[in-house]
């Protein structure tokens, strides 16, 4: 038997859509999937359209004892939850009006039509249950070309959807090669004001991906080189410095990038695209004083461990190094994730324990045993820093 698309599947997900194809069989798989089954990538989500309106899709699964849940009914979707995983089944659909963010749509049962309205060539082929690959728009040539290109008109491609620009450069990092289709950064350098018109949640969403994803370097010069970089962060970039970070090849950390390619005002940033109160926090905490550097002794970065987590020490570490390019961080990154965390062994409630009156003097001597337990290298055990803070507590008036 020939091989296909669909023996590239796991099995457990192969299972799970001829249950569903049994169920309802013009069902294709569509877009990412059948994208990342072709250059044989992993896997994130499974989705399938379907010629019939989602509340016969939905009957038709529960008349079969599976679980559906009505995801979105108003755009047409729904999904069968088989085996605790979830697959997306979405009716057919056409543009009937769209206004750069929101479309309203229409039930169809023509598939090339459902193509059209979709961003890119390499999203819009479809997989039916016998693995044959239906592509309206070239996308299989595309995606072996290393093409990303828009599904018919680019400017209308992204008047439909401006956030269709951030998806673009997205995509063009991970499955892109050579230079940007012309017709696509005419487009979006012509548009990029747009991009104004999203909802700043959306922004960051895509732009998370986008600085997490692979060929960053270069997405960030398509950017300059479009226009994009104002409109997107008005506090002001340092293209330069963001290169020689990447020169240094940090983690895949959209915040820590972020922190070089916007090294300034990060509360403003911040506070403009609704960061999360975790987000916020790492991102100043990262730009915050004291850096760790590669000549400190272990006693040294413990003191630094004690009052601040590895993680933001060794960003602090990448930030360092892409401002100065010649001071190597690599064995201080190591270093620092593998010395453990010192404990502060000591509490109030011990001092109470020991003698000593309660009062707020006990709050000053704890922090002046810490203060010394830090200065020895946080090495100082239980007993030394009791028998410490006793000789303080009697040294006050």
């Amino acid at each position: 038997m020939t091989p296909t698309l669909l023996d590239r599947l796991e099995p457990a997900r192969l299972h799970a859509l001829e249950q569903i194809w049994a169920v309802l069989p013009e069902a294709r798989l569509v877009g990412g999937v059948v994208r990342d089954l072709m250059v044989e990538r992993p896997i994130a989500d499974v989705d399938l359209a379907v010629p019939q309106p989602p509340e016969e899709v939905m009957q038709r699964l529960k008349a079969q004892g599976m679980t559906v849940v009505p995801t979105g009914l108003a755009h047409g979707t729904v999904t069968a939850v088989i085996d605790s995983a979830p697959y997306e089944i979405t009716t057919l659909r056409r543009d009937v009006e769209t206004d750069g963010r929101h479309a309203v749509v229409c039930w169809t049962d023509n598939w090339q039509e459902d193509a059209a309205r979709r961003d890119f060539t390499i999203n819009a082929m479809s997989c039916d249950s016998t693995g044959t690959v239906h592509d309206y728009f070239g996308g299989q040539h595309d995606l072996a070309d290393g093409t990303v290109r828009f599904v018919g008109d680019a400017t209308l491609r992204i008047q439909e959807d401006a956030l269709r620009i951030l998806r673009f450069l997205r995509f063009w990092g991970r499955y892109g090669r050579g230079q940007a289709d012309a017709q696509a950064m005419h487009a979006i350098t012509a548009q990029a004001e747009l991009l104004n018109g999203l909802s700043v949640e959306r922004i960051w969403s895509e732009l998370k991906r986008i600085l997490a994803g692979p060929k960053v370097l270069e997405v960030v010069y398509l950017m300059q080189q479009a226009g994009i970089l104002p409109v997107l962060l008005p506090e002001g970039t340092n293209v330069p410095l963001f290169a020689q970070l990447m020169a240094c090849h940090p983690p895949a950390d959209a915040l820590l990038r972020l922190a070089a390619l916007v090294p300034e005002k990060s509360a403003d940033l911040a506070r403009r695209l609704k960061f999360s109160r975790a987000e916020a926090a790492r991102l100043k905490a990262m730009r915050a004083e004291p850096v760790p550097l590669p000549d400190m002794s272990d006693a040294q970065l413990r003191h630094l461990l004690a009052d601040t987590p590895p993680d933001i020490l060794i960003a602090r570490s990448w930030l360092y190094q892409a401002r100065h390019p010649d001071v190597l961080g690599t064995e201080l990154r190591q270093r620092l994730a593998q010395l453990e965390i010192p404990v502060f062994p000591l509490a109030g409630r011990d001092l109470l324990e020991a003698g000593c009156q309660p009062g707020p003097h006990v709050g000053l001597v704890l922090k002046d045993v810490r203060n010394w337990w830090q200065q020895g290298g946080c090495t100082a055990d239980k007993q030394a820093c009791l028998a410490h803070a006793l000789r303080r507590a009697k040294a006050l008036p």
